[in-house]
């Protein structure tokens, strides 16, 4: 029998259309998720703003629930019979949604294998989810689920989204299907399409929403810890390891670009004195003669430095050269002559090799060696550059580039120069690092190794129909 949508007592003249069963399931669907939203607010108060940030819509073509940072589409009829069989379940699936957009799972992608992102993220969340211990989202914890948290954290990382993909790389077909059907909830078509021919396009103004939220409730959660739970640890970790600055190798080396003229034909200009001549001489005939120098903003001088004490990985110190030597080929990174200096320094400077043009930088990334393997200390390489300041060795110094774990002993006082940073990956530790000094975290999949390379595509069909499947579940 249709149910009837009630009347405005201010309209008594309005139409008495009774409300059809979709309407009804949709407004319904809409209660629940309320009074979900609600019982989860009183178990996690400091996840108010996240609670309250996706608009329900209802939408027939999604399985129970799936966002796309703004709304979070339920299906009706799989939503009241999911809140009528399971409400346990629906609070954590609300979570897990949530979740997604606190880590900005959505749009951290890149160009990593679609499918088993999705399962990575999906990984990373219900870690988060299996670590609350609070009865309003408990499910047993499988063997599966505890042998895959263990195995990613046995290198030394938190279980968040990218340490799961690099592991998820490493399995077979068979245990990745049986990874994604254990961890599947959610559903994942609405996500928006990673922008990887556009890499200095703007960020979404969803994303720079869910940043703030994630940036205001990771204050909240170190100082309000013990209100939060024992078991607010893993959310902790995945929401600090998310809201670290995160850019591009390419587009960070752009920082220490300096702008002058090179000798290169410039088609977007011309002398102005040849165009005024033809003018004058033939009336309406300008003469156009494209200037023979053009200003460009590219790095002309700057000192690398790689930190080569025991505790790097030989493994990432080289998928870290590989990558800079591909950027430092490309003429529109570099100028045609440059001034490069790679040192190599544990507790102390090992090597220097200098680099003035690009048959230098051949040579020395083919004769490559590592050399160190002692303790870590910074500062003798601040040292060794200041005394090539000194004898100006370095004319215009842009930068010192310092590739390292983090865990040694920095310099006291700031350097004439600006100074930066870099670790890959998640295993690095900078509490110590100075406040004059820029910290960046590079994404590992950007450099070398199995990781990095897109799913190709004669991949196996089991791959590439996985969520295929399990929408068929």
């Amino acid at each position: 029998m249709p149910h009837k949508a009630p009347l405005d007592p201010d309209a008594p003249f309005q139409s008495r259309r009774p409300e059809t069963h979709e309407e009804w399931q949709a407004r319904m669907g809409a209660e629940v998720l309320a009074v979900t939203r609600s019982g989860l607010y009183l178990d996690f108060r400091f996840l108010d703003q996240a609670l309250a940030a996706l608009e329900p819509t209802a939408d027939e073509r999604c399985r129970t629930l799936a966002t796309d940072g703004q709304i979070l589409c339920y299906q009706p009829s799989a939503l009241l019979r999911l809140y009528r069989e399971n409400p346990r379940y629906l609070n954590r699936l609300y979570l897990h949604s949530v979740f997604h957009c606190l880590f900005r799972h959505l749009w951290m992608q890149g160009k990593r294998d679609p499918v088993l992102w999705h399962v990575a993220c999906d990984i990373a969340v219900e870690n988060v989810l299996d670590n609350l211990h609070r009865k309003s989202v408990e499910r047993p914890l499988t063997y599966l689920r505890r042998r895959a948290y263990e195995s990613i954290a046995a290198e030394g990382r938190v279980v968040a989204a990218a340490p799961a993909y690099r592991w998820l790389v490493t399995q077979t077909p068979g245990v990745q299907k049986q990874l994604a059907r254990e961890f599947y909830a959610d559903d994942h078509r609405l996500w928006p399409k990673p922008r990887t021919d556009q890499p200095n396009a703007p960020i979404p103004l969803p994303q720079k929403s869910w940043q703030k939220i994630s940036e205001r409730m990771q204050t909240e959660l170190e100082m309000r810890d013990k209100e939060a739970g024992q078991g607010a640890g893993a959310l902790a970790q995945q929401v600090k390891a998310a809201n670290r600055s995160r850019r591009s190798y390419r587009d960070f080396l752009r920082r220490f670009c300096v702008l002058r003229e090179e000798v290169h034909l410039d088609p977007d200009t011309f002398d102005l004195n040849f165009y005024t001549y033809g003018l004058s001489l033939y009336g309406n005939l300008p003469l156009l003669e494209p200037n023979e120098t053009r200003e460009s903003k590219k790095i002309e001088e700057i000192a690398l430095v790689v930190d080569t004490s025991y505790s790097t990985s030989g493994e990432l110190v080289r998928a870290f050269l590989a990558e800079t030597y591909a950027l430092l080929k490309q003429r529109e990174n570099f100028f045609h002559r440059m001034n490069l200096h790679i040192l190599q320094s544990d507790d102390k400077v090992q090597s220097d090799e200098l680099v003035t043009s690009e048959e230098d930088l051949i040579r020395v990334m083919e004769h490559f060696e590592l050399k160190g393997g002692g303790g870590t200390d910074f500062r003798p390489a601040f040292a060794y550059v200041n005394r090539l300041c000194e004898e100006k060795k370095f004319q215009n110094l842009r930068g010192l580039l310092y590739f390292t774990d983090g865990m040694g002993i920095y310099p006291a006082r700031r350097p004439p120069y600006e100074t930066a940073f870099l670790f890959l990956g998640d295993r690095f530790d900078d509490a110590a690092v100075p406040p004059w000094a820029m910290k960046l975290v590079l994404d590992e999949e950007e450099f070398s190794g199995p990781a990095a390379r897109p799913r190709q595509p004669n991949a196996p069909e089991e791959e590439t129909d996985l969520y295929r499947d399990l929408n068929n579940l």
